[in-house]
């Protein structure tokens, strides 16, 4: 028998590991689950929640993202982790039992999160690892314009088509370089998910190496899942993309400090 333990707020893969209200721990034997609780988080201290899991008998962690120093401390005891995972529990489970799922970039990169239940004043460190990041008070992640590259959602393939309104559920993520103007388009496949799409969302635009995100709406699962990857969020983004990047290089808009749009509010 194995026992996983799933990074969980309510029904979806919570982001990052430290700091989600609670793990899902499910039992799987012969290919099947045979058991299944949650366990609330405990609250951070260093080194103690690997611990606690450990103790409970798991030695299989599924989450977003985890910083270096869990990481490590997982490895030492033994443990295992896919990282880089979002959406529903249940459709993770069914993945994990079908062998399907597979991991990618964590979204926590090193200092990047403060742990769930633990205070701290001011930051020391930049986001994401990028030096142009500037110190935060865990507000919204502010960045120095330069060379960089930046996500806006779109309704189209081009730097002159609409900036989409909707994060989650754009049709297109344009992901253009700041100092050169190149750019791709990437198909948004959470466009039409039944939930987890604002998560799904903010994985695509972190494994694409974007630092900031244009939009005109973003939801409470989206946000968290950008703050704790440190991509700025700027909402209230309109015109066309090329518009966007150029005002965003001008200094013109600030930095969202919380969601501004309720969870599947772009629902068709």
């Amino acid at each position: 028998m194995m026992r996983i333990a799933i990074s969980t707020e309510g029904n979806e893969v919570f982001p990052h590991f430290g700091r989600c209200p609670a793990f899902t721990v499910v039992e799987v034997a012969d290919g099947k689950v045979v058991g299944r609780g949650v366990i609330p988080n405990p609250g951070h201290q260093p080194g103690f929640i690997p611990r606690f899991l450990h103790e409970k008998g798991v030695r299989l962690i599924i989450a977003g993202g985890m910083g270096a120093r869990a990481t490590a401390l997982f490895e030492e005891l033994g443990m295992e982790a896919i990282l880089g995972v979002g959406g529903n529990v249940d459709d993770v489970i069914d993945r994990f039992l079908s062998g399907s799922l597979t991991g990618g970039p964590s979204l926590c990169q090193p200092g990047a999160g403060k742990g769930y239940g633990v205070e701290k004043a001011v930051c020391d460190h930049g986001h994401a690892g990028d030096p142009d990041a500037e110190p935060c008070h865990h507000g919204p992640v502010a960045l120095k314009t330069g060379k960089m590259k930046i996500a806006v959602t779109a309704e189209g393939v081009t730097l002159d088509s609409a900036v989409d309104p909707r994060f989650g559920r754009c049709r297109y993520f344009i992901i253009v370089d700041t100092d050169t103007m190149s750019f791709e388009a990437v198909d948004n496949a959470g466009t039409d998910a039944s939930g987890g799409a604002g998560i799904q969302a903010g994985q695509l635009v972190a494994s694409r190496g974007a630092k900031a995100v244009l939009t005109g709406n973003v939801g409470p699962n989206a946000f968290q899942t950008l703050q704790t990857g440190g991509i700025a969020i700027y909402t209230g983004v309109s015109g066309t993309v090329r518009e966007a990047v150029e005002g965003f290089k001008k200094g013109l808009y600030q930095a969202t400090g919380g969601p501004t749009a309720a969870s599947k509010a772009g629902m068709k």
